[in-house]
């Protein structure tokens, strides 16, 4: 009979907490669960925010954070899911940056947080207790993290880059 592994069994504690508080967070984008706007109201707030289109914007951050979060807490696919919850991270960082480190501030700490702990499970991967190992690892392959990790970046900074050009740009025309 195999013992309990505490390693695995901290891995789907981990998985678990934080794929469930990505994937409520990204409910709230994508569906208006948990006090959310729900899609039309994101997307005028990602607009607001500099992230156009914002429709667009607002359902692949919503994505990113509740199938990126459902993947990590079921482990399946678990580097693109972490990728996924990671890139979607990097947008709130982008947005709660002016605001400093500390979350009283409104800064970006908690999504930050967020970002790295996903990112590092994706690393790591979901350990024996989860649907990746159960399948053999078919969707958690070594050649998988470096293709998710490497298709967040870019997807990250071209969405960030394109936000940033038409902030300055704006605040060009405002002078």
């Amino acid at each position: 009979m195999a013992s309990i592994n505490r390693r695995d069994l901290g891995l789907l504690v981990l998985r678990t907490g934080t794929g469930a508080v990505l994937a409520a967070h990204g409910t709230q984008k994508l569906l208006g669960w948990f006090g959310g706007g729900g899609v039309e109201a994101t997307a005028t707030a990602m607009e607001h925010m500099g992230f156009k289109p914002g429709r667009q914007s607002a359902v692949a951050a919503g994505l990113g954070e509740a199938g990126g979060g459902l993947l990590l807490a079921l482990g399946l696919a678990t580097p693109a899911a972490g990728a996924a919850a990671a890139g979607a991270m990097a947008g709130a960082v982008a947005v709660h940056a002016p605001a400093g480190f500390f979350a009283q501030a409104g800064g970006y700490e908690y999504p930050g947080f967020l970002g790295f702990t996903a990112a590092a499970i994706g690393i790591t991967g979901a350990g024996r207790y989860s649907v990746d190992h159960a399948t053999g690892h078919r969707f958690d392959q070594p050649w998988t993290v470096a293709l998710a990790f490497a298709g967040s970046a870019l997807a990250a900074a071209v969405v960030l880059g394109k936000r940033s050009k038409e902030q300055a740009e704006a605040a060009q025309t405002e002078e």
